[in-house]
């Protein structure tokens, strides 16, 4: 076997792989996946209230590190 066997290999079965799969059922998922993620990046807005309040301690929090840390 040579070094270029391996990748012919795999070559050949997604090919074979593609050949085989039907577009149809493609295009079908494909909508319901991407409606799906649509669906999980809408956010409530309770939801970015968290999200910044939690920003905002963060970062309180480290600038209170920070600063105790030059008075050392």
């Amino acid at each position: 076997m040579t070094a270029a066997d391996p990748e012919r290999l795999l070559t050949d079965a997604l090919r074979a792989q593609a050949a085989r799969t039907p577009m149809a059922d493609l295009v079908d998922d494909d909508t319901e996946v991407l409606a799906a993620a649509r669906a999980e990046q809408d956010l409530p807005p309770r939801a970015w209230w968290v999200l910044g309040l939690a920003l905002l301690l963060g970062l309180a929090a480290g600038s209170l590190v920070g600063f105790l840390t030059l008075l050392r």
